[in-house]
């Protein structure tokens, strides 16, 4: 472990290259993500600690959207078997999405949309909706919200969106949650390091649960 401690982080049976890495340092030569997508983002565990626990059905079709490197769907390949799509805006951030697939040999699907262009033909055959740190902006809230309801109408069951609790994701949240339809769950991880923040989980049957 200590061999990799400088350049990589391991943790939930993935691996983890950080921005000093060669491979990655490499990229950034030729690959410039705009839009937040220059490094990993950390509530993305927060999703692999939840799929821990909670499990996922082996094959499960996941769509990862505003994924970024696309650890979270990467964790779901490995670990759970999943068919993933990972999506974004920005296709410069897909070569890292693919060096990390790589490394943790999954394949993975992408997709290069932003969340108004992910239509309901894409979204029919997707079991779970992800999403970690994609909520930043307020003027992200909208377009999430009819994503999701876009999603609930196409037959995906779950939607999971991960933040530290940004208030544009609080207002997400509690707009699905006055639904009936959402709940906000507090998460905490204590590896790789302590990691606090909480999980929207909105789905077809509705929970309805806020604090």
């Amino acid at each position: 472990m200590a061999r990799h401690a400088k350049t990589e982080i391991r943790a939930f049976g993935i691996r983890v290259l950080l921005s000093r890495h060669p491979e990655v340092r490499k990229l950034k030569r030729d690959n410039i993500p705009t839009n937040h997508g220059n490094k990993f983002w950390t509530s993305s565990w927060l999703l692999m600690d939840y799929f821990r626990h909670q499990g996922l059905p082996r094959r499960a079709r996941v769509m990862d959207v505003g994924c970024g490197w696309g650890l979270a769907g990467i964790y779901c390949a490995k670990k759970h078997g999943a068919v993933v799509t990972s999506v974004d805006v920005d296709s410069e951030v897909f070569p890292y999405l693919s060096l990390h697939a790589d490394i943790n040999r999954v394949r993975i699907n992408t997709m290069r949309k932003s969340f108004q262009g992910v239509t309901g033909n894409h979204l029919k055959n997707v079991d779970v909706l992800l999403g970690a740190d994609i909520c930043f902006w307020s003027s992200l809230v909208d377009p999430l919200k009819k994503l999701i309801r876009r999603a609930l109408r196409s037959g995906v069951g779950t939607v999971l969106i991960a933040d530290p609790g940004r208030s544009s994701f609080e207002k997400l949240g509690k707009h699905f949650c006055k639904e009936m339809k959402g709940e906000i769950l507090d998460w905490e991880v204590r590896r790789p390091r302590r990691i606090e923040g909480q999980i929207l989980k909105v789905t077809s049957e509705g929970a309805g649960a806020c604090a």
